[in-house]
């Protein structure tokens, strides 16, 4: 809602809801996020006459629109239409990268796509077939498995904006393990070198090495910690780039203090909302490499440590950290596995020696 309030502060907000269901995010756009236009539409037409009842609220407020189409057949309308929204939410049930070509189309340029995706197995590499299939991509267990998920749902979206013509930017990305949550901003065409943030991620489950690679730019993998190296688990092609716009997330966090300080006037934020984010704003998603505190304690000498203390020895010794805003627990770095395990197993008082 507060992406939809931002959107709606530049000017007319059209939304399109593609899978409404009973109609309550719908209502929203039209009570909270000062939508001027709604068109809600769910493929069951059973449930068409709940969301006409749900929704009869918005009739004297705004342009309202029921329809009961099948995603594929709504968004091939408004294509030969030539019709086009600032705001789509295709809120998916599984994957939803058969209808990312048409629901780009659908968005205006400088609007937003807001997907998600409530296929858990494909992307964190517990169906490598199914990621296949749905993804186009290689999907292998790893540690940061929400990151992946979502790196992947983007690389998909990104492949698609690409090949119509048009460029991306992701504004945030989130989860809660179960569903994935993507919202991109669309542009008449591609940014420069925004193709060199599709790549590869490549992971050693013996000792936790993590390695990043542009397909712009794709050369042989370096050898990792091991003596005896295993084959790398290699995850893409998927997004390598930032996950996050701060200069978005800074502006979604300021309606949603003005919504808190507004009392009655202003629709309320959830508190986890506001938690969720702090988190965001915190961790802009630059950088692919994670790595949960549990797996680093493993590794090092120093056995359990905090996050906290070895986000501020990396930062001293110049390497950007922070904490993951997708998964609770986890460092995000640009320091070499080496690196962070050996500020892992030094103490603050000889790293200021």
């Amino acid at each position: 809602m507060l992406l939809a309030r931002r959107l709606a502060a530049q000017g007319p907000l059209r939304v399109l809801d593609l899978m409404a269901g009973c109609g309550v995010r719908s209502l929203r756009y039209g009570l909270e996020a000062g939508a001027a236009a709604v068109w809600a539409n769910d493929a069951d037409p059973d449930r068409l006459p709940l969301l006409r009842l749900n929704l009869e609220p918005l009739a004297d407020r705004l342009e309202l629109r029921l329809s009961a189409l099948t995603a594929q057949k709504l968004l091939a309308d408004c294509l030969l239409r030539d019709q086009r929204f600032e705001l789509v939410d295709l809120d998916a049930f599984g994957c939803p990268a058969a209808l990312l070509p048409l629901a780009l189309e659908a968005v205006r340029f400088g609007g937003v796509l807001y997907l998600a995706s409530s296929d858990g197995r494909s992307p964190t590499g517990h169906d490598r077939v199914s990621a296949l299939r749905s993804l186009g991509a290689a999907a292998r267990a790893h540690p940061a498995s929400w990151e992946l998920a979502l790196r992947l749902q983007l690389g998909v979206v990104a492949r698609a904006a690409w090949c119509l013509g048009r460029g991306l930017r992701p504004l945030l990305n989130f989860s809660d393990g179960r569903t994935f949550r993507t919202a991109v901003q669309v542009s008449r065409s591609p940014a420069a070198l925004e193709e060199d943030q599709l790549g590869l991620l490549a992971h050693c489950h013996r000792c936790g090495d993590q390695q990043v690679q542009s397909l712009r730019r794709l050369r042989g993998w370096q050898a990792c910690r091991c003596s005896a190296p295993p084959p790398l688990a290699v995850s893409g092609p998927l997004w390598i780039g930032p996950l996050q716009d701060p200069v978005w997330l800074g502006e979604l966090s300021a309606l949603a203090t003005a919504a808190a300080t507004a009392g009655a006037a202003e629709a309320p934020v959830a508190e986890q909302s506001r938690r969720l984010l702090g988190q965001l704003v915190a961790d802009d998603g630059e950088g692919a490499r994670v790595w949960p505190m549990a797996q680093i304690a493993r590794q090092s000498p120093a056995g359990t440590l905090r996050l906290r203390p070895l986000l501020e020895r990396l930062r001293r010794a110049g390497w950007s950290a922070s904490v993951s805003g997708v998964m609770p627990g986890q460092l995000r770095s640009s320091a070499p596995w080496e690196v962070v395990l050996e500020l892992a197993a030094t103490g603050d008082e000889t790293l200021d020696r």
